[in-house]
């Protein structure tokens, strides 16, 4: 009687039975890596920070001259307020689609392409004489903003798996300047160019251009992490047969991870909706604000780019401290606290002590660093960051669509401020709430599993 076929599965991970041969390939290998690993995260190094130089200046450059653009395209304060609800909006429909285009064409191929999406769509939108063309080229350069956003956080768990504190912060900070520059040198550059729009916002583009040269060598970098331990592994099948012994191959996907069974992954998403919504609502609105209280647009310009500036050193120093907490709920709460002191001096002496204001209101932006920090302390492996950040960064950007509109429509009906800062005021409790919750220590994978 045949006896019957028994399978062992084992790991090839190191095979019991490698050659001299191969151990000496390995050796030469592991020779060469160093040198090629090293090059390449110098390129990855300069590769993140030109382009996060680039994910703001899209919306700041049009908060700055956002009284010109409307003269120019006869937009009413109702477009505008659409115009500033475009971001988020973005965000959220390309950035869901960013983990898959990684899967299928690698991080540095989708980065790279959402560069030369941001240059073409910052060169183009000026030039269309329409606010329909401006909204629709405005988008070309939002959806490269967006899968870049979402991909951010992926390389640097990838290149960085120990240092994802520090390279955040160095993201972060290369951010909040390439924002505050926008914000602050906008209006001086299209004064220099003649006072036309148009060429003040189509500068940017080079910057843009720029952006896309590190990316072009790692357009083919398709490899999992150097850990690369979490993205899938190797299997080999010994079946033994009635005389046969073969060895089968086969490649193990780990399994999806189900994200919105999981709280933290919820009261991050919110978190980062609520933290947006503030900060599209500042880039969009507040030069407007300080100029309907008398203060130049120049100034205006000035103070909106100090509010930008803040994240420069913070966002290098709070991601550092926050992975050095077991609870990032404090600093939540201090930057909330920031937040309704701004506010409150808005409403009350908006011109008396606007640097103040633009102080404070800097200092709460910090959120956004935070909430990129925690979307890595928050899952274990590359791809739950990866699947994190898609899930937190595409449903919180969803939550913050209404607000830069629905501060625009409230502007134009109520003909003040009043109401809108309010509803930025209240909007930051919520923030503070929510930020706790996601500022515990839990990973993703724990509570999905549960």
């Amino acid at each position: 009687m045949a006896r019957e076929e028994t399978r062992t599965v084992k790991s090839t991970t190191t095979p019991p039975f490698a050659t001299a041969r191969s151990s000496a390939t390995a050796q030469d290998e592991g020779a060469a890596m160093p040198a090629t690993r090293a090059w390449a995260v110098r390129l990855v190094v300069v590769g993140i920070v030109l382009s996060a130089l680039n994910l703001r200046p899209a919306i700041t450059s049009f908060g700055a001259l956002l009284a010109e653009v409307r003269d120019g395209l006869g937009m009413s304060g109702s477009l505008a307020g659409l115009l500033t609800s475009v971001p988020p909006l973005c965000f959220a429909v390309f950035g869901v689609m960013a983990p898959r285009l990684a899967r299928r064409f690698g991080a540095g191929a989708v980065v790279c392409a959402g560069m030369v999406a941001i240059t073409a769509g910052l060169l183009i939108r000026p030039y269309t004489g329409s606010a329909l063309g401006f909204l629709a080229a405005s988008a070309l350069a939002l959806m490269g903003i967006a899968v870049s956003n979402v991909l951010m956080p992926v390389i640097v768990k990838r290149w960085f798996p120990d240092r994802v504190g520090s390279m955040t912060g160095l993201y972060s900070m290369a951010l909040a300047l390439g924002t505050s520059a926008a914000a602050a040198v906008t209006v001086p550059v299209t004064e220099a160019l003649g006072g036309n729009w148009q060429s003040g916002l189509a500068v940017w583009a080079a910057l843009a251009g720029a952006a896309v040269l590190p990316w072009i060598p790692l357009v083919r970098d398709r490899e999992p992490a150097p850990a690369g331990k979490d993205v899938s592994r190797h299997v080999s099948a010994r079946v033994e047969g009635a005389g046969a012994v073969r060895h089968v191959h086969t490649r193990v996907e780990p399994p999806v991870l189900r994200i919105t069974r999981s709280r933290t992954a919820w009261a991050l998403a919110v978190f980062f909706g609520l933290q947006a919504t503030a900060a599209y609502i500042t880039m969009g609105w507040m030069a407007q604000i300080f100029r309907d209280a008398g203060v130049p647009a120049g100034t205006a310009g000035l103070l909106l780019a100090v509010t930008m500036a803040m994240g420069v050193p913070l966002a290098f120093v709070i991601p550092r401290v926050a992975t050095r907490l077991p609870h990032q709920g404090p600093i939540v709460i201090a930057l909330g606290v920031c937040g309704l002191a701004g506010y409150a001096g808005l409403y009350f002496a908006p011109a008396g002590g606007a640097w103040a204001w633009a102080v404070l209101l800097g200092i709460s932006n910090c959120a956004f660093p935070l909430a990129l920090t925690m979307v890595g302390m928050r899952a274990r492996t590359g791809a739950g960051v990866a699947q994190l950040s898609a899930f937190a960064q595409s449903t919180g950007y969803l939550i913050s669509i209404p607000g830069p509109l629905l501060v625009g429509v409230l502007y134009q009906h109520s003909g003040g401020w009043g109401l809108p800062i309010a509803l930025m005021t209240g909007l930051m409790v919520p923030q503070m709430a929510v930020g706790v919750l996601a500022g515990r220590d839990r990973t993703v994978e724990d509570e999905a599993a549960r």
